[in-house]
């Protein structure tokens, strides 16, 4: 499946649209929009931009970082982006089950991205065994900025993130307080204390200063 084609069906599906009636707003027949999603037939962008937006959606540019792949030791690496990536608020705060090469130890388990504990056990676990694409699927920056003094993850892995929590922390004129060795139980972590805010929302400033996806 191209990207276009998946973009499309991924739009189709958070419209909350069948195909036909997509199919109908876009100006295009049923079996076109069947085929572009079954991978037999791909649009091209004018027609893949005029679908995106028939689904209420826009098509724009958003930056990818690179990722360079860092020794943790015991012939593990772990991969840092070049600079912390924005999700939509839908994939930052979904349900989730993480793929096998990620929580082989609790493969059925479910995660909600909205709850700030499961949020937390999930960036640890990608953090620590995730590829960059599986960073870039899970790991909003914002939410991870918030979360950072409270991840319980190795020492490296720390010291190899700090640099892009630092240059964030800086950005937004927020301190954060130390990282402790155990996640928070009944209070919630001092970082953006400035700005108060329902459990799981970054601060304005904090979106503001990073990129989206």
């Amino acid at each position: 499946m191209t990207p276009s084609i998946g973009l499309l069906e991924r739009a189709r599906r958070l419209a909350g649209l069948s195909r036909s009636e997509l199919a109908r707003r876009a100006g295009a027949s049923r079996p076109t929009l069947a085929a572009y999603s079954a991978g037999t037939k791909s649009p091209n962008l004018a027609t893949a931009e005029r679908i995106v937006r028939a689904a209420g959606f826009e098509l724009e540019l958003a930056p990818r970082p690179d990722f360079r792949e860092v020794p943790a030791g015991r012939g593990h690496a772990v991969y840092v982006p070049a600079f912390l990536l924005r999700l939509p608020v839908e994939q930052a705060l979904r349900r989730v089950r993480l793929p096998l090469h990620l929580n082989w130890s609790e493969p059925d388990r479910d995660y909600d991205l909205s709850d700030r504990r499961q949020r937390a056990r999930v960036y640890e676990i990608v953090l620590r065994e995730g590829t960059g694409q599986d960073i870039s699927d899970y790991i909003d920056g914002a939410l991870l900025v918030d979360l950072w003094p409270d991840l319980v993850m190795p020492a490296q892995l720390r010291r190899a993130w700090q640099p892009l929590i630092d240059a964030v922390r800086q950005n937004t004129g927020h301190r954060c307080r130390p990282a402790r060795s155990r996640r928070f139980k009944s209070k919630p972590p001092d970082c953006f204390s400035a700005c108060r805010r329902a459990p799981g929302s970054p601060s304005p400033e904090a979106r503001r200063s990073l990129p989206r996806a």
